[in-house]
């Protein structure tokens, strides 16, 4: 970087508060905690040193002697906010452990730890980092360690830097990676200690003790100021219906928490398509029954939000992408050859599904394939689905007499946007959180866990601090036709308050334009605004559901 902006200066000196717990990591020690373990005998066959390790708190002992640690660190996967804040707040409670303490980052992802591609991290380089957006300290990548091959370099590397600890800050499938990597690394006696960090702008890295996965308060704060923009813009025209993609391609949560914030016209979300088995049809005449009623009172504007995986929660496009999964299509085939071959392949209920799909939507769908051999959903660009749906049902009722309005639709995509941008109060102060209880379960001995913060609908003070162990949650899944051990993805609750809270508000969006806009991340000025966390973390410790 040549040139910093006011703010980039601005936000390098801002110092993350830390939880009262925290402010003398010296005095800290590990305390398990008791508890019945539950586990899969298939999990527990895969986890025989990691499996069935306690929880651990940390409660003020006297002081002990600390030995230097040597860790290294790696950023696994797509990017969020706040990562080198995890990384900032892991160095500088490293040197409050031991001054002469040693940080090393692993570049470009895992591959950096396979490959031993490295440099080591300094309070000089670290500095303008600080409470910055991105991955580019040291990059990002989705390599998995899976191979034998790949875990012999990885336990090659950690005795050639004699790490004491390795930190994968990532999602569920890089922390399913620390969590194999912690058990292969016991069974082979390297005493290096392997502990993840919960990262994914989706959400869908949480349970009963992880709250919330870093970068989802500021995404889809991110977001929401962006669809605030549109609902005002669409409200001043008067001539458009939006309808906005949002990321998350296996839960709904950020579709949830943005239209929580912002209150648009239609939201979809996949967990109850899924649940009330709707299909394509049912959800293009929902849409449509919305403009229709609308335009009975003279608005023909509007925004609807779609989830950006919401194609794999209908029942019949969820079969047809398995189906399409299974086809072996040659590349070299054109556009219009390969859709040919794939109807001919295809079941007569998925056939009748596949043309019932825009012609583009088609060729998007037969795209090549992700690393896993899958069709890449992520590319599909499901909000133009809707948009060429709806207006083939319009174009019908409109014949029929039972439609009247003007439609004029927009598509938009709300996605990168929200991973690298600067992380929020809460973000910031929440890794940094993270990175200091990276250390502590280093320093302690500990290996197979996650880092966790609780409490977090709280004052930062007053912020909770646990080791949580990975193989608690792990479970068995099917990934390409075999049995893996992953660690599982939290779905919108359909039961729960943040759901219910939708439930009951939602038709009143839909018919009135209660609008609502939160502008803009801020950074300094009021609590109020400043430190704020998301709906959906406060409306699930039910602290302020009553004021709705």
């Amino acid at each position: 970087m040549s040139e910093y902006s006011h703010l980039q200066k601005q936000r390098q000196n801002f110092q993350p508060k830390l939880p009262r717990i925290l402010r003398d990591i010296k005095n800290l020690q590990a305390k398990p905690v008791e508890g019945e373990h539950t586990t899969n005998p298939e999990v527990a066959k895969l986890f025989p040193k990691t499996m069935g390790q306690p929880k651990l708190e940390f409660a003020v002992g006297s002081e002990q002697p600390h030995q230097v640690l040597r860790v290294g660190v790696v950023l696994s996967g797509g990017q969020a906010a706040g990562g080198h804040n995890v990384i900032t707040g892991l160095f500088d409670a490293m040197k409050e452990i031991h001054p002469e303490s040693r940080l090393f980052g692993f570049l470009n992802g895992p591959s950096g730890i396979t490959d031993n591609d490295h440099i080591e991290l300094t309070e000089d380089l670290l500095a303008v980092y600080r409470n910055q957006g991105g991955f580019d300290l040291i990059g990002a990548g989705r390599t998995k360690i899976e191979t034998s091959e790949q875990f012999q370099q990885a336990v090659n590397t950690v005795k050639e830097l004699q790490l004491d600890g390795l930190v994968i800050i990532g999602g569920d499938d890089s922390n399913t990676n620390a969590a194999l990597l912690a058990e292969h690394f016991e069974e082979n006696g390297v005493s290096t200690r392997v502990v993840g960090v919960p990262k994914t702008i989706d959400g869908d890295l949480k349970n009963e003790e992880i709250e919330i996965s870093f970068g989802f308060d500021t995404a889809t704060k991110t977001f929401s100021e962006t669809i605030g923009s549109i609902l005002r813009d669409s409200l001043s025209a008067k001539k458009y219906y939006f309808f906005i993609k949002l990321m998350g391609r296996s839960a709904s949560h950020i579709a949830l928490e943005c239209a929580l914030q912002t209150h648009p016209n239609l939201t979809l979300i996949g967990e109850e398509v899924a649940a009330e088995q709707q299909t394509l049809q049912e959800l293009t005449n929902q849409v449509c029954d919305l403009i229709c009623s609308r335009a009975d009172e003279g608005k023909n504007y509007g925004a609807i939000l779609i989830p950006e995986g919401i194609i794999e929660f209908i029942p019949e496009m969820k079969i047809l992408i398995q189906e399409l999964n299974r086809l072996k299509i040659d590349k070299a085939l054109s556009k219009e050859e390969k859709i040919t071959f794939a109807e001919q392949q295809l079941s007569s209920a998925s056939k009748k599904c596949f043309d019932y799909i825009p012609k583009d939507i088609q060729a998007q769908l037969l795209l090549d394939r992700d690393p896993h051999g899958n069709v890449q959903v992520s590319k599909i660009e499901t909000e133009r689905l809707f948009i060429e749906a709806v207006k083939q049902e319009l174009k019908k009722r409109k014949s029929s007499g039972t439609y009247v309005g003007k439609f004029s639709a927009q598509p938009l995509f709300c996605g990168y946007e929200g991973r690298s941008c600067y992380p929020s109060n809460f973000d910031a102060q929440y890794c940094y959180a993270l990175g200091y209880v990276v250390t502590l379960l280093i320093d302690s001995g500990a290996t197979g866990y996650m880092s966790c913060v609780q409490n977090l609908s709280g004052p930062v003070e007053d912020w909770h601090i646990t080791g949580i162990p990975l193989a608690s949650m792990i479970h068995m899944e099917e990934r390409k036709g075999k049995m893996k051990p992953v660690i599982q993805k939290a779905l919108v609750d359909l039961d729960g308050t943040p759901f219910r809270i939708f439930k009951e508000q939602r038709e009143i969006w839909g018919k009135k334009d209660e609008y609502r806009y939160p502008g803009p991340i801020q950074f300094s000025g009021s609590p109020e605004i400043t430190d704020v966390t998301t709906l959906t973390l406060e409306y699930e410790h039910q602290r302020f559901a009553s004021k709705v």
